[in-house]
């Protein structure tokens, strides 16, 4: 396992282009294009202000910045570096941005939520849709790119338009059985919408692509609800976490619960494998003291390095009650996320925030528990087999696989704390991001 030196970073924004060949990163103003082997600096563009948002074109071939504070959108060519195209809004200003599937098109939404504008860079065209409904999830495409579904609301009432990205006309529009819709997701297979409710009201509904409702789905009602919603790659499952602690996970076929999964504090069961992160001290020698200490030695005498042991079960996951007159209480099933082969689900609790739980699909049970020292900040799926990865806002960067579990110090100097992290399309390196700068750890292939 290989690491990159640190290079600078701002708003955590560093992303590898679909493609796989470029990484793109932001350090205030800047866009800086490197290839994604080399790192070698390949374009460097400025923008106007201090870009807040970046998102690549689906051919890889345009990055979108987006500075939020000035209500403009840039946008720089990799084939053309001289050609760029500026967007303002004006004095409707500017709250989210985002290409559509075919990358020719940007979907600009304005303050308040008035209306979502759709520019095109082929033809210099605008297209405007009313109503956006301000949500934390308004917009998603089918993973093919053919449809759009925008959550809408008019007349304090909850719909859903779907278009033909093609040509933006409006192929469904109809209105759905939410009190305050809160999101929306495609199935992978673009056959299904699954619409969720706010908190308040535990309620997901599930559409099919002419507007047809599909089936309802209630857990329980007069208490916090739906907290987090993922589907499986296979759009077999859909995997719905809740404030109650809980995963319920939902079949293709019935659309009823297939099973449950609880998040106690206690494990109890002898088949979870429990690891836990435990700290060791490096040892040095004395006769290799100096002072003052190198800096190498110096780093290595004050870095304290960590390994798992596995624990006996029972086991104690450590607690943390929510605050109950608090607004975004830290409990409930915060963060989920399936492994490419459909074979694994990995989740978080907020109520217990150092764990990891990772379920086995086949079997619908607990297989393992990561019991880290610190928070859980961020964790990833390998797009291309069962690995995970895991930061916890240290210097180190942890992995699970069916095969074990392992943790590795980034050989950076200084404060290097992984807050966020994010795959190649390979599955052979990822990004690993922090407040000020980001890093990229290469790993081996294996050989077969």
């Amino acid at each position: 396992m290989n690491f990159s030196e640190l290079f600078k970073l701002s708003g955590l924004l560093a992303r590898f282009s679909p493609d796989g060949k470029c990484l793109a990163s932001c350090a205030q103003y800047r866009l800086v294009v490197r290839d994604a082997g080399t790192l070698r600096i390949l374009q460097l563009y400025t923008c106007l202000d201090q870009i807040q948002y970046i998102e690549w074109s689906s051919d890889s071939l345009f990055v979108l910045c987006a500075m939020y504070k000035r209500g403009v959108v840039q946008v720089w060519s990799l084939e053309q570096p001289d050609w760029h195209c500026k967007i303002d809004e004006g004095s409707a200003g500017l709250v989210a941005s985002c290409w559509s599937p075919d990358g020719r098109h940007i979907l600009n939404t304005t303050e308040f939520h008035l209306r979502i504008t759709v520019w095109s860079l082929c033809t210099k065209s605008v297209s405007y849709i009313k109503y956006p409904k301000a949500c934390q999830q308004g917009i998603a495409f089918t993973k093919d790119g053919r449809y759009m579904a925008v959550a809408e609301r008019r007349d304090c009432k909850d719909f859903v338009s779907i278009f033909v990205c093609s040509d933006w006309q409006l192929l469904r529009h109809f209105d759905t059985e939410t009190q305050d819709l809160f999101g929306i997701e495609w199935a992978p297979n673009g056959c299904v919408l699954a619409v969720w409710d706010t908190c308040l009201e535990y309620k997901i509904l599930l559409y099919s692509l002419d507007g047809r409702l599909l089936s309802t789905y209630r857990a329980y009602e007069w208490s916090l609800g739906i907290k987090s919603v993922t589907w499986s790659p296979s759009s077999q499952f859909v995997a719905i976490g809740s404030y109650d602690e809980k995963v319920r996970i939902l079949n293709h076929v019935t659309w009823k619960k297939i099973t449950e999964f609880e998040h106690p504090a206690s494990i109890t069961s002898t088949k979870t494998i429990v690891y836990k992160e435990v700290e060791k001290s490096p040892s040095v020698e004395t006769e290799r003291l100096s002072f003052p200490p190198t800096r190498a030695l110096a780093s290595s005498l004050f870095s304290t390095q960590s390994k798992y042991d596995i624990s006996q079960v029972p086991v104690s996951l450590p607690y943390i009650k929510p605050v109950a007159d608090r607004a975004n209480p830290k409990m409930g099933i915060g963060m989920l996320a399936f492994s490419p082969d459909n074979c694994f689900l990995a989740t978080k609790n907020d109520n217990i925030p150092n764990a990891v739980w990772i379920w086995d699909i086949q079997k619908l049970k607990l297989s393992v528990v990561l019991e880290q020292l610190c928070a859980i900040q961020c964790f990833q799926w390998d797009p291309c087999q069962p690995r995970l990865a895991v930061c916890t806002g240290t210097s180190k960067v942890y992995f699970w696989s069916p095969a074990g579990c392992v943790s590795v110090q980034v050989p950076a100097e200084g404060d290097f704390q992984i807050l966020s992290l994010s795959w190649h399309s390979s599955g052979d390196s990822l990004v690993l991001l922090s407040k000020d700068n980001f890093c990229v750890c290469y790993l081996e292939k294996e050989v077969k």
